[in-house]
């Protein structure tokens, strides 16, 4: 890799665990702000933390995306730790709620300019080579999951220790994403000429300014960029993977725990008795280490196999590991060795579905190649189908815990997997045309076709 990726992929890594370390620090906050002489804060303004962000992060995406398209990807993505940092600035100076609340507007607005900008670097950079395009998006993929995990793991040895100034500490780490884009980051060939004259403050205004101006032009011309190229048929898989991964995020940590292990339901089910944090923590370490592991592995793999055969084999494996959990959830009783080996089948299970989000990320970056004026907007994407995912995933696992727990979860998720499943064989038919000749000609606000 050449520096400027291996800079974005650091730069993706810091920035994502600063993101990462705002949530939980905030909601370590809102749980304590009746010491600091605030009423306490509903739940229901809890959940509104990460509401507030994914929906700020997938309306905003497609606009920076555009943006980038116009005035480069560099500036664009110096954006993102600016305000990040802003956001975790302000958050340690109020304790009123509304105002924390509105920070993760602009905590998700630092996501939504820095991604699409990233993946619309990675996706140039990586143009000429398969390769490399499935080592970059699988680091990408590592670097964004091992932020935020790094993030949450932190979060809570910082607030113990330092409380709200640990907030100002964050400010830091943005401060060195900023560095990591600014010096470290060399624009792609090809970007516009302005792009490399922007200094941070004029950035600001000619965001405002060119989003402003362009907005009715943008949205219309992203309209047609959707429709015309093969983003619809990968969408639906897409976001129903993201859902499935949403639903285990927080509420499966909440049933394991014994959260409601007084429920009737909660008798036969294994993994509803009640387990210590440190052991959860230790079994979520492991998971995420063998999905880490998956991605590298599988994002290697971009040469030898298609990007939807390892989707596919992804979904297939996802379905064995819900029956395989299902098995598990109801072996009490049973003799240690066989839960251990339904432990093991679930971790093999997770490491071939690892492979499918760097799989449908490198479709996307496929896409792109039909665009090449237009790879922020479409790269952009990502978040949007990230943000869509996390948000149905996440509500729909309240209702379906609550009615089964585990097995409402796996049952949840089981019906996602068929939906991603659905249309990927139209996807595979048209996957041999992604990546080749516009099809049909977008104007372009500057005039110049996309094409």
């Amino acid at each position: 890799m050449s520096r400027s990726l291996v800079s974005v992929i650091a730069g993706t890594f810091t920035l994502r665990l600063s993101t990462g370390l705002t949530g939980l620090l905030l909601v370590y906050y809102l749980g304590d702000l009746d010491k600091f002489g605030v009423a306490e804060v509903t739940p229901v303004e809890v959940s509104l933390v990460a509401i507030f962000f994914y929906i700020t992060e997938l309306t905003l995406s497609p606009a920076f995306g555009i943006l980038g398209d116009r005035i480069g990807r560099k500036p664009v993505m110096q954006l993102g730790p600016i305000f990040g940092g802003a956001a975790a600035t302000i958050t340690g100076l109020t304790a009123f709620v509304p105002l924390l609340l509105g920070t993760r507007i602009l905590e998700g607005a630092s996501t939504a300019a820095s991604v699409p900008a990233i993946l619309g670097f990675v996706a140039v950079a990586t143009a000429r080579d398969e390769g490399l395009r499935g080592r970059a998006v699988a680091a990408f993929e590592v670097a964004s999951l091992g932020g935020l995990g790094v993030g949450g793991l932190i979060a809570g040895f910082l607030w113990t220790h330092f409380g709200p100034v640990s907030f100002f500490l964050n400010t830091g780490l943005y401060a060195v994403s900023l560095g990591i884009y600014t010096f470290g980051v060399d624009e792609e060939r090809g970007a516009p000429v302005r792009a490399a004259s922007i200094s941070a403050g004029r950035m600001l205004g000619n965001a405002v300014g060119t989003i402003g101006a362009g907005v009715a032009s943008s949205v219309a011309r992203y309209r047609v960029l959707v429709s015309r190229s093969h983003v619809m048929l990968l969408a639906p898989t897409w976001i129903a993977l993201n859902a499935a991964i949403g639903v285990f995020s927080i509420q499966s940590v909440f049933q394991l725990i014994g959260g409601e292990s007084d429920k009737p339901f909660a008798r036969d089910q294994l993994l509803m008795q009640g387990f210590t944090p440190q052991n959860v923590s230790l079994g979520l370490g492991v998971g995420f280490a063998i999905f880490v592991g998956g991605m590298l592995f599988w994002g290697n793999q971009f040469k030898r196999f298609r990007r939807t055969t390892i989707i596919g084999v992804g979904v297939g494996a996802a379905v064995a590991g819900i029956a395989d959990l299902f098995l598990l959830n109801h072996s009490i009783g049973a003799p240690p060795v066989l839960q251990a080996v339904g432990v093991l089948a679930a971790a093999g299970a997770l490491f071939v579905l690892a492979g499918a989000t760097p799989a449908a990320l490198g479709l996307l970056a496929d896409i792109s190649e039909s665009y090449p004026l237009d790879r922020g907007a479409i790269m952009g994407l990502y978040s949007v189908f990230l943000g869509i995912g996390q948000i149905v995933g996440n509500a729909l696992a309240g209702v379906a815990a609550e009615l089964r727990g585990i097995d409402g979860l796996l049952g949840l998720t089981f019906g996602l997997i068929l939906v991603a499943l659905l249309p990927l064989s139209s996807l595979r038919r048209y996957e041999h045309q992604i990546g080749g000749e516009t099809p049909g000609e977008v104007p372009h606000p500057s005039g110049t076709a996309a094409a």
